[in-house]
C-alpha cells in the first residue's frame, strides 16, 4: 500500500472500524482467534482456495462436520 492509500486508511480509519463493527452485528458474527503455524495457515489457505471457499468458509465447514461425525459417535 503506497503513502497516498496509508494516509486515506488514516483518516477514515473510524469510519472503516464503525463499518465493519456494524457489518459484524447485523450479521451475528464474532471473531474468533485460532493460533497456528505458518505453514498450517499456507496449507488451509491453499486448501480453501481449491476448494473455491475462503479460509473462514473452509474452518467453519471443518469445524461443522466434525462436530456432525463426533455426534454420530454417541
Amino acid at each position: 500500500m503506497g503513502e497516498k492509500e496509508n494516509e486515506y486508511y488514516r483518516q477514515h480509519a473510524d469510519s472503516f472500524k464503525e463499518s465493519h463493527n456494524n457489518y459484524m452485528k447485523k450479521n451475528g458474527f464474532i471473531e474468533m482467534k485460532v493460533r497456528m503455524t505458518y505453514e498450517k495457515r499456507s496449507k488451509v489457505k491453499e486448501h480453501a482456495t481449491s476448494q473455491n471457499e475462503s479460509a473462514s468458509e473452509f474452518i467453519n465447514r471443518a469445524i461443522d462436520e466434525t462436530i456432525e461425525r463426533d455426534n454420530k459417535k454417541d
